[in-house]
């Protein structure tokens, strides 16, 4: 099997020769996008909305180029240069701009401060960071992953069948993610400013400050910017593939940490003004306590505790989005031919009854208008 952009601009999996019955049962048996089963921790509040919590809290990296140039107050950023300091891993494993493609991305293992700062911010395209696993566990030494929700749900549910990745990978990093957008929105960003896509040099989602600005840097050493909010809420989240929309795991139920903008609000909304930037950090584990008090303690990390309530006004999407996911999966029941995922564990009856019959109404229509259309 490999990885490779679809005619719509989202990766798919090709097979390069006929798969055995075992090798689909493997398939089967690890892709979140097929399944996601939260099996809960007796020892871990389960909050409906936001998964398992150990803590909740706000913070930045006292590292002020990591927190600049990450996408929020550049806390993931700062705990892996932690974590390379410490010797706690040997590499990190994460997702960067791609150097033959700016506007898309690859992965890469960065062992330096340097390499983790040059991968720092949002990369809103498509990313398959799991595809070559087996190549960083054969190299046997101890590693950090930093991946998207699914990504790292597969890597638990591989886990299960693979011994070396809990061994190897002992932190597992998440962020809060609203969908993958299609490579074609990149490009309808590049068009929107007036950017050639073959004159791209660097192109950079978000980062430099917070919220960032999306930068196009052109082979002549001329650059054109765009706000966040006008890339991202204008343009990026228009491209988003179907799947992602009814994906009730947002918010990085499986990570260790996970981290997200702790978005100020104005008005009800996030507020978008430029700031020094602040991180949203939920730790879900007792690795992930560790990590994060370890961070604090050698002052890698500032932080103070958030009331969980609190989030909901940070991250309003997140909110609507679980609470209306029983809504958008019915609408798949209108389209029999389209797989339908399996979900358990993750409190989707409970918030659905809470919510209100004409908000799921109207999520359930919504969901199937777009499906009629969609790329799954």
């Amino acid at each position: 099997m490999e990885m490779s952009l679809s005619e719509n601009g989202y990766f798919r999996p090709q097979a390069k020769q006929a798969l055995n019955a075992a090798e689909e049962d493997v398939l089967a048996a690890v892709c979140s996008g097929r399944e996601i089963v939260q099996g809960r921790s007796r020892d871990v509040e389960y909050d409906d909305l936001w998964g398992p919590l150990v803590t909740v809290e706000t913070g930045f990296a006292t590292d002020t180029e990591a927190r600049y140039r990450g996408s929020s107050g550049g806390v993931l950023t700062g705990l892996l240069i932690h974590l390379l300091d410490t010797r706690v891993v040997d590499f990190v494993l994460q997702t960067s701009a791609d150097p033959e493609d700016p506007v898309g991305n690859h992965t890469r293992v960065s062992r330096t401060r340097g390499e983790i700062l040059a991968a720092a911010g949002s990369r809103y395209a498509p990313s398959s960071p799991l595809a070559d696993l087996e190549l960083y566990l054969a190299e046997e030494r101890p590693f950090v992953f930093v991946g998207k929700p699914c990504d790292v749900a597969t890597l638990r549910r591989m886990a299960l069948r693979d011994a070396r990745i809990d061994r190897l990978i002992p932190i597992k990093l998440a962020f809060f993610c609203a969908g993958v957008p299609s490579r074609k929105g990149a490009v309808a960003v590049l068009e929107a400013l007036g950017v050639p896509e073959a004159e791209v040099v660097e192109f950079a989602y978000r980062g430099r400050g917070w919220p960032g600005l999306t930068r196009a840097v052109m082979r002549d050493g001329g650059e054109r910017q765009m706000d966040y909010n006008s890339s991202w809420g204008g343009i990026l989240n228009r491209h988003l593939q179907y799947r992602c929309k009814i994906c009730p795991d947002g918010t990085g139920e499986f990570a260790d940490i996970v981290c997200a903008d702790a978005w100020y609000g104005k008005d009800g909304y996030p507020d978008f003004t430029e700031r020094d930037g602040r991180s949203l950090i939920v730790a879900r584990t007792k690795a992930g306590r560790e990590l994060l008090d370890n961070a604090v303690s050698v002052g890698a990390i500032m932080s103070e505790p958030l009331d969980s309530h609190e989030i909901r006004r940070m991250q309003p999407y997140q909110v609507d989005r679980k609470r209306g996911m029983l809504a958008r999966l019915a609408a798949l029941h209108l389209k029999p031919s389209r797989p339908r995922p399996n979900y358990q564990g993750l409190s989707l009856m409970t918030l659905a009854s809470k919510s209100s019959p004409k908000f799921l109404l109207r999520t359930m229509l919504g969901a199937y208008r777009r499906l009629r259309s969609s790329d799954l």
